[in-house]
């Protein structure tokens, strides 16, 4: 994964975190998406996956969505620069 993509991804994912009314100020990528850092409800995490699946045309499947409460924000934007990367390859 690239350093701009990591940096896209993330700066992507604050906004959205500001823009749903999250504090950003103490996140970082060792930071749970989940109750145990950012705090985010399961509804907020869907919400947060379907900005996410519609800026980058990625896609995250029911059982993965339950996951992404135990990821942290490092590993969220890992999973979605893997996903993205074959998309990006072919264009």
């Amino acid at each position: 994964m690239s350093e701009d993509t990591a940096t896209e991804i993330r700066q992507f994912l604050l906004d959205s975190l500001t823009e749903m009314n999250y504090s950003t100020e103490d996140i970082d990528d060792d930071t749970a998406l989940g109750p145990a850092g950012a705090d985010l409800e399961s509804l907020s995490l869907a919400e947060l996956a379907v900005r996410v699946e519609d800026r980058f045309g990625v896609r995250f499947d029911d059982d993965e969505a339950e996951k992404l409460a135990s990821m942290t924000v490092g590993e969220f934007i890992a999973a979605v620069a893997e996903r993205r990367a074959p998309a990006a390859a072919g264009s």
